[in-house]
């Protein structure tokens, strides 16, 4: 059987760089062509601007990848079953933030990047590539939208794809991760530290 401590160990230890990849992902979306001034002037992405990959598979999951690893370090029957309820909890939060990043994620890749683009009245900012019924089935089925459409800021679309495919993929794993934790910590609460031949055992001096 799998050791508890030492699963909730790995997940907790695995997170770290995932939440870190998030937060980077979601700080370069924020600054397209790495201008502060687009993000100043209120002109990026929706999804971006909603920051799930900093505060969601960010901060709190790297919170709770924190008491994971602390968590792993209980000794003692009744304090280990008391950590493993709240691991459940900490689980269960960081599940939701992270699919809640990857929701957001997924969202922001099929609508397409906020942009400056050319319309029959002139220059305007929106979103020019998101699925429309009447004209196209969105610009990630048609690579000939990917140029010319979007005139500012360079090269969003390939921008915002690679960031929201990158933060989207990582936070998905952190909600499988998360989820394997609370059946793991299920495990702990019900069976207790010793149910892998993980047992205390004083130390002879």
């Amino acid at each position: 059987m799998m050791c508890v401590s030492r699963c909730l160990w790995c997940v907790g230890v695995s997170l770290v760089p995932m939440a870190i990849i998030c937060m980077l992902s979601n700080i370069l979306l924020l600054l397209p062509e790495l201008k502060i001034h687009f993000l100043l002037e209120g002109h990026v992405t929706r999804e971006a601007s909603w920051a799930t990959g900093l505060w969601g598979s960010g901060f709190l999951v790297l919170l709770g990848a924190w008491a994971f690893v602390q968590s792993s370090k209980t000794q003692g029957c009744c304090a280990f079953r008391s950590q493993m309820l709240c691991q459940v909890l900490y689980s269960c939060v960081c599940l939701v933030a992270a699919s809640s990043c990857c929701l957001v994620s997924a969202t922001g890749l099929s609508r397409g990047p906020l942009c400056l683009y050319n319309t029959t009245s002139g220059l305007i900012w929106g979103v020019p590539l998101q699925p429309l019924p009447d004209c196209h089935s969105g610009y990630l089925y048609n690579r000939t939208l990917w140029s010319g459409v979007c005139l500012q800021p360079h090269a969003v679309v390939q921008w915002n794809m690679v960031l929201f495919s990158v933060m989207g993929g990582t936070s998905g794993l952190q909600t499988l991760l998360c989820a394997a934790n609370i059946i793991n910590s299920l495990l702990g609460l019900i069976l207790g530290q010793g149910c892998c031949h993980n047992k205390v055992s004083p130390v002879s001096i």
